[in-house]
């Protein structure tokens, strides 16, 4: 069978990373979780004094000390997830924190960062086969995938689901906190002067914000099946 590729595009906690991680998962596909890229790059540049309290990047800094940040991920374990290495380190639990989350988005508009990140992304779907989940997958890193998907749903419903996901991790947030970054996430992400997220024409929407896990599952297979026959 022919392979493809799957980019799914969408708004912060809309649940893309899910359906790309399931879907990857039936179909025998790899999965590369882009948002966890930019995740990684943060927690270097958190850890590293470059990023000051009111969410101001050392730009000149984070940018001279790219080519010693190296992503990858490692196969999922026993708990189902693929790990998101930072030069060799299991980061994965750290990198999805608030104070992460917080900090991500001035991270992810420096150009530098995303011209080195899109890169990496373009080399691991060389040879299709690959579903990849982000916010500007389907317009700039494989503006030619065979299946793009754009995912939607209210910013309240989105900030529930965060905050759900955050308190089943022992963080200790309120919903105040989670909706204000959801919706500043929105505002940086689809205003950035550097692949702003939206949806590119070929992309299929999907608001699910009333959807059952199985229901988003079953509509993706349907459209990852109608996109194979049709390549």
């Amino acid at each position: 069978m022919k392979k493809i590729i799957v980019a799914i595009d969408g708004y912060s906690s809309s649940g893309k990373s899910t359906m790309a991680r399931e879907l990857a998962a039936r179909v025998g596909y790899i999965y590369v979780d882009s948002g966890a890229m930019y995740r990684a790059v943060t927690l270097y540049a958190m850890r590293h004094g470059m990023i000051t309290p009111d969410k101001t990047v050392d730009t000149e800094r984070l940018v001279a000390a790219l080519p010693s940040i190296h992503i990858s991920f490692a196969p999922a374990g026993a708990d189902g997830v693929q790990h998101t290495l930072l030069n060799g380190e299991d980061v994965e639990r750290e990198i999805r924190d608030m104070q992460v989350s917080e900090n991500v988005s001035p991270v992810a508009v420096i150009q530098e960062v995303r011209q080195r990140l899109v890169a990496l992304q373009q080399e691991f779907g060389e040879h299709k086969g690959i579903v990849m989940d982000g916010r500007d997958i389907g317009t700039t890193v494989f503006p030619n995938a065979e299946l793009k998907v754009f995912v939607c749903a209210s910013p309240e419903e989105r900030a529930r689901r965060r905050l759900k996901e955050l308190s089943e991790k022992g963080e200790n947030v309120t919903y105040q906190e989670v909706y204000d970054n959801v919706v500043e996430r929105d505002r940086i992400d689809t205003s950035r002067e550097v692949s702003p997220l939206r949806k590119a024409e070929d992309a299929i929407e999907l608001d699910n914000g009333t959807m059952t896990r199985q229901e988003q599952m079953d509509w993706l297979l349907r459209q990852f099946e109608a996109a194979i026959i049709k390549s």
